[in-house]
């Protein structure tokens, strides 16, 4: 069954969202969809609807996460063909999309974290009703050269180092005698979010390091871009964005790596759910969308992104 309801709001903080990056481009073969993708401001996917159709009248405004807009925009591909009319964007990251969802400028939004009370007070007269459409790995990113060099493992202690600043040096936790740079998510993204929850839980995570060695990034694909071409460099992604991509390595946490097993158990500790959120339950073309994702043929589209459905999380 789909994993629908309230979020918990325990231990998660809030950050407010900026401006998202788009993550593919339409048209690209389902077993090449991550990373590839426009890379300014945002995604418009606009969807016409055929006239024949029984998809109702409007269009559907979907928006959020660059980690759920992949599964998103491959699903209104097909919706396209059954008459739906659907434009899907990544404005502001999960973080910004909630807020649009409670101004009532989006239908759907896009989550790649947890509702949080402070999402709720900020918009008191929006029912949120969330829908788990699967799950996701965030893995801490480093090159291989790195990997081979000797680090394949991190504590959450070295982990907690290497994002204060305290640890500058690959050759500090075993690796190569070459510095470190720090890549870091933008406040409001729910990959930044996941990584806070693991290094702080329920407290609230230092300022950034006042070093040249740190960078604030956006999506999922600049996150990417930017690890690849900086020698020494680290940051949190999501897993799926390294899929054919062997230059990257996600390093085991705590011993635990981010494979599936492990993400369907739980046990690797930054897994996070992915969601699509409406304002109450979904109905008409929104429940005929959600309906989709959550179908054999829609939950068929997550792995190819390297995400786990429902099913495989035992849903």
């Amino acid at each position: 069954m789909p994993h629908t309801g309230t979020f918990p709001a325990k231990g998660w903080k809030r950050r407010n969202g900026d401006r998202e990056t788009c993550e593919r481009v339409i048209g690209a073969p389902l077993t090449h969809r991550v990373g590839v993708g426009c890379v300014v401001m945002l995604l418009a996917v606009t969807l016409s609807a055929c006239a024949d159709g029984d998809a109702g009248s409007g269009t559907m405004r979907v928006s959020g996460s660059t980690t759920v807009a992949p599964v998103a925009t491959d699903a209104s591909e097909v919706l396209r063909e059954r008459g739906y009319d659907i434009t899907v964007a990544t404005d502001g990251g999960s973080a910004g999309a909630i807020s649009q969802l409670g101004a009532d400028q989006i239908d759907i939004a896009m989550s790649s974290k947890p509702f949080s009370a402070e999402d709720q007070a900020a918009h008191p007269d929006t029912d949120f009703h969330p829908t788990q459409i699967g799950a996701d790995a965030v893995g801490v990113i480093i090159h291989r050269e790195v990997a081979d060099a000797g680090v394949t493992n991190l504590s959450r202690e070295q982990v907690q180092g290497i994002f204060e600043g305290t640890i500058t040096n690959w050759s500090e936790v075993g690796g190569p005698d070459l510095g470190i740079f720090v890549y870091d998510k933008e406040p409001g993204r729910g990959t930044r979010e996941v990584l806070d929850k693991y290094l702080y839980g329920e407290g609230d995570p230092p300022p950034p390091p006042d070093t040249d060695n740190f960078a604030i990034v956006g999506g999922n694909l600049e996150t990417r871009s930017k690890v690849k071409s900086t020698a020494g460099a680290v940051a949190p992604l999501s897993t799926g964005f390294i899929d054919r991509h062997d230059d990257l390595v996600a390093v085991h946490l705590d011993g635990i790596s981010p494979d599936i097993e492990n993400v369907a158990s739980g046990e690797y500790p930054m897994t996070r759910p992915l969601y699509l959120i409406t304002d109450g339950p979904p109905e008409g073309q929104l429940k005929d969308f959600i309906d989709y994702v959550l179908s054999d043929e829609g939950q068929a589209i997550l792995p190819t992104h390297g995400y786990l459905g429902i099913r495989e999380l035992g849903g």
